[in-house]
């Protein structure tokens, strides 16, 4: 007979791992295997990163999970390996190979086509992607053979880098650096490139090295995790307040922040701005965000003492 399986003690865990994703994993499998090391009690991820690509995923746990959205927006780079020359139903190595076509590029085509492609831009949306369609994934459409309609979304590539490398099984590579905005499909991204080099392309390899202003540096990967004592796994979290990158500190004083924490407006000397981190001063913590209008600060995300006192207590243990 099966041994009875352990289960799990949660307990509150508060702030965001910086996972370095590999190959193969699903970002929910790689969240579910982080949280049950962690033993946390709630996580969400801020946006998912497909199961063949590898790289950056902030990953939130308790109080963090409620500001995950504001990270959604934020601009990502990556690296690709394209392969030139064969275009496949996926635009990856998961496909099968839908077409084949010589490869005919100079250093003059590639610089015009990478000033082609940087700045605005429309792109239609791949077929094997999580969009859904009268409710339903585009992808289950695909593997079932139908092709639907989709419609151009208007993203912006903010840099865009394209350097031929060493082929491979003669096959020709095209290497890409890009940093987009939210909605960018670089399997798509990539063959759009080929197209307009006179030639089709698949990719090879796609890795997320920074979003937002999380790089790869500060990442740790699932075996890093694993393999250090539990007590030391949850030293890696970065505190709640590192998803608010951008936001504009205030200080409230304590009968104001009891004030603010109930959802109260709070007055002052505040210019407007939209994008606000507030803290308690006695002692110092993070109540949640907000923004300013005409003088007053507006509540937005709040935490709830339970999980402001939680967060305190750990600081000071």
């Amino acid at each position: 007979m099966n041994a009875p399986r352990t289960r799990v003690q949660r307990r509150p865990v508060h702030g965001v791992l910086l996972l370095d994703k590999s190959y193969g994993l699903s970002s929910n499998d790689a969240l579910q295997k982080a949280k049950w090391l962690l033993r946390a009690e709630k996580a969400g991820h801020t946006g998912t990163l497909d199961p063949l690509a590898t790289g950056v995923l902030p990953l939130c746990f308790g109080a963090a999970t409620k500001f995950s959205q504001l990270h959604l927006d934020a601009d990502k780079t990556y690296e690709a390996i394209a392969i030139l020359g064969v275009q496949t139903s996926t635009g990856d190595l998961e496909g099968e190979i839908v077409a084949e076509k010589p490869v005919n590029l100079t250093p003059e085509q590639l610089q015009q086509v990478q000033l082609k492609f940087t700045g605005p831009i429309d792109q239609i949306p791949p077929m094997y992607s999580a969009l859904k369609k009268d409710g339903k994934a585009l992808y289950d459409y695909a593997r079932a053979g139908i092709e639907v309609e989709r419609e151009a979304r208007h993203i912006v590539i903010h840099k865009l880098a394209l350097e031929e490398i060493a082929p491979v099984n003669a096959q020709r590579r095209l290497k890409m650096t890009v940093t987009c905005s939210k909605g960018t499909y670089i399997r798509t991204l990539g063959e759009d490139i080929a197209v307009a080099l006179g030639t089709c392309a698949h990719l090879s390899a796609l890795r997320r090295i920074q979003t937002g202003p999380f790089g790869t540096a500060e990442c740790i990967s699932l075996e890093e995790l694993e393999a250090l004592p539990e007590a030391e796994r949850e030293m890696k979290l970065l505190p709640v307040d590192a998803l608010l990158d951008g936001h504009t500190p205030v200080t409230l004083p304590a009968d104001d922040a009891g004030r603010f924490l109930s959802g109260v407006r709070r007055r002052g000397d505040w210019s407007d701005n939209l994008h606000v981190a507030v803290y308690g001063d006695s002692p110092r913590a993070l109540l949640g965000t907000a923004h300013v209008k005409a003088g007053e600060l507006i509540p937005g995300r709040l935490l709830s003492p339970l999980e402001i006192q939680s967060i305190l207590e750990k600081a000071l243990a």
